[in-house]
Order: C-alpha cells, then structure tokens, then sequence
C-alpha cells in the first residue's frame, strides 16, 4: 500500500484537522474551547543506535506524525481517546493518580509526560480531553510514541504558559520514556520530532546536545519508507540489553582509556584498545556503536559536499554493521534492505530505528520509485508471507498548532 507523504501537505492536513474537530464532537460532546496540534513522526538517516554511546545522530522530521484536538477542563480529569484504537473508547485517569498500568495501554505515554513535567517541577493544574489520530504506522519504528510525547508538552505549554523551550520538551519526553515508561532511549527521537525544520536533518552529537540544521538535497531522488508490518514493543525487544552490553564494554574500555563515552574513540582508536573488552559479544556491540559514529560524522560532510552516492554507501555499510556487529534486524529488515541493494535506481538503504521489525529508509531515485516498490515489495511478500508497506516522504518542520 503506497500513501502519500507531504506533496499535497497543506490540504492533507486541513482535512485531517476537520475530521478530528468532528471526532471530537461525537466523542466528548462538543467542541467548544477545543484547539488542534501537530507534532511529526522521524525517521533517522544514518547514526543508529548511537544516541545512547554518546555519539551523532542524524534524523529528520517527517510531514506524517500525530494529530490532537484537546481542550483543558476545569477539574482533574483526563480523559484520552484515540481514532487508531477508536475500539478501547475513553480511557480515564486523574492528574492525582499518574502511573504506569498495563491496562492504559497508549495512554501511559500523555500520562508520563504530564507527570514528568510535574517531577521538573512544572505541576500541570488541570485535566484535559484529548483526542489523538496518528497517520505513522504503530509499530513501525518512526517513533509514534515519541511524537505523542512530544506533542502532550507541545500542549501542556500551550494550555498553561509554562516556560520551557523545545528542547526541553524533547527532554521531558525522554525524561517520561525513560522514568515512568521504562524504556531506556536516547534522545534522539524526541529531539528530532521537537527541532525538526523542513527540508533539513539535524546532526546531533548525543554526548553535549550541541546540533546543526543539515539541507537534505535529493536531486531527482526521494526518500522511501518502507515499513515490515512486523510489529515490535522497544520495552520488551532486546533494546535494554544492547545498551548494557554497551555499558560494560564501555567500563571496560575505560580502564586503558580515558574516555566518557564510545562516541570518543576513531576506529583507530578501537582497533588498539578493543582488547580490553572481556567478551566477544561485547566487542561487536561496541565497534558497531564506534564505527557507525564515524560513518555518520562522514555520512554528513558528503551531503555538504552534494556527494549523495557516497552517502548512500554509507547508509548500506550501517545496515551491514547493524545486522552483523549489533544483531537488531532481522529477517524483514534484511529482506527489505537486501532487495533494495538488487534495484537499479536505489542509491542507499538500511534499517532504521531500534530494529526487530519497524521500517527500513532508502533514497531512491525518483523515476525508479514504482519499480522500487513493485519489486521489493513482491519479493517481500514472496518470502516473509505478508506484504509490506512503503510511504513516500518529505521532510516536515517541528510540533505546531494547526
């Protein structure tokens, strides 16, 4: 199933805005005092599983992402809906009673939030009703769950003036997934979603948060999600495991050398300490975390130099340290990337996100996007036995009020 990205964004999102507002209605009654938000979905191009190594990432915002129409009351309550799972109805809590329950399913992500902004000493006075539709794929790996947090702070701030930047929302959010969700992400994802600017990636060194805006320029090449359609929970994947296999290599490499993160060291520098770590498992985790850092550094000054070609190899030899050195992909993902590679027209592809299901990114050029589609898809299906889904995309800009 092919879905359109931003070409058509404006009116996109108008039509979207109206049939959210009518949703609202039906569901809470009325739509008076109601006000409508975006906040995008991101896919990262290059800089994998390194957002917690402390090394450079490089996502970008996308024009799809989740949609709110919210209205603040005047007690206590909240009461959460969502057109994606229209079939669980409203799910109540209170701002007084804010923990993680099994049963909230969604809603712990806008709860975690609002209690967050609560731990950083910003106590949310009053409910709300609030209504979310999101066009990401659940499951996909383009951070929906980011996006809903991000875009409850983006209302949160907006409902009550509180004084805090875009990029501390997007530390709140982690703030929120980390503490109150138990997931145990970067910052990537909220960072990206909240300080997204069209047409641009942002590089961003994990380690200080210091970032520049990078102008993506896809001359007659576009961006092409492809999505598994398998379905993975980052709280019950291998992801907290990855990341303590990176710690205690790191803790390791700490006692030879003096360094604070992975992030640190060239692939010089790790090919002459790597024998430190205790355990070859290790080693592999924490030269795909080292490695890929530097594939990212390199990855950005070839799109400074108008070098796509060189950027695409780059994206292909991440996708090979993420299948071989860090073990998150997968037979879907491998799949979709390893078809890619067999298409005329494809300059790069890889997985993209925490990995175990979710979506691989390409660049392809323009006139072989149908092919692209036809072919990998049928060989999708052909071998995993369901289809896949693909999304033409553009770069979108921040959280707003639409």
């Amino acid at each position: 199933m092919v879905r359109p990205g931003g070409g058509r964004k404006g009116k996109i999102m108008a039509a979207i805005k109206e049939d959210i507002l009518k949703k609202f209605g039906e569901i809470f009654g009325s739509t008076e005092g109601v006000k409508t938000y975006f906040a995008p979905g991101r896919v990262n191009m290059i800089g994998e599983h390194t957002d917690y190594n402390g090394g450079h990432v490089f996502p970008c915002a996308l024009t799809i992402g989740t949609y709110a129409a919210a209205r603040k009351r005047e007690d206590g309550r909240l009461r959460f809906y969502s057109m994606n799972f229209g079939h669980l109805g409203i799910i109540e809590s209170t701002i007084e009673n804010l923990k993680p329950e099994k049963e909230a399913g969604w809603t712990n992500y806008p709860k975690g939030v609002i209690w967050a902004f609560g731990e950083k000493g910003y106590e949310v006075p009053a409910g709300m009703d609030l209504l979310l539709f999101g066009n990401i794929p659940n499951g996909s790996g383009l951070s929906s769950s980011a996006s809903v947090e991000v875009l409850t702070g983006f209302i949160l701030r907006d409902f009550f003036g509180f004084e805090v930047s875009n990029q501390e929302l997007a530390l709140i959010g982690q703030y929120s997934e980390n503490k109150f969700n138990g997931v145990n992400c970067g910052i990537m994802d909220q960072f990206a979603i909240a300080m997204g600017k069209e047409g641009h990636a942002i590089f961003l060194d994990t380690a200080d948060l210091s970032y520049e805006y990078a102008p993506i320029k896809l001359e007659n090449a576009k961006i092409v999600i492809s999505c598994s359609n398998k379905k993975r929970g980052l709280g019950d994947s291998k992801y907290n495991e990855r990341r303590s296999e990176c710690e205690t290599a790191l803790a390791e490499l700490q006692k030879v050398v003096g360094i604070n993160s992975l992030g640190d060291l060239t692939e010089e520098q790790f090919e002459a300490c790597q024998s430190a770590i205790q355990d070859e498992i290790r080693i592999k985790r924490a030269r795909h975390a080292v490695f890929e850092n530097q594939r990212t550094v390199k990855a950005v000054e070839a799109l400074k130099n108008n070098d796509v070609e060189l950027f695409g190899r780059l994206m292909n030899e991440s996708h090979i340290s993420l299948r071989d050195d860090y073990e998150v992909t997968g037979i879907e993902l491998d799949t979709l990337v390893e078809e890619a590679w067999q298409v005329d027209g494809v300059i790069g592809s890889r997985m993209t996100g925490a990995g175990f299901g979710g979506c691989t990114v390409s660049i392809v050029r323009t006139d072989a996007i149908d092919a692209f589609i036809e072919k990998v898809g049928r060989a999708y299906e052909k071998k995993i036995g369901y289809p896949a889904d693909f999304y033409v995309v553009e770069i979108g800009d921040g959280p707003c009020i639409l």
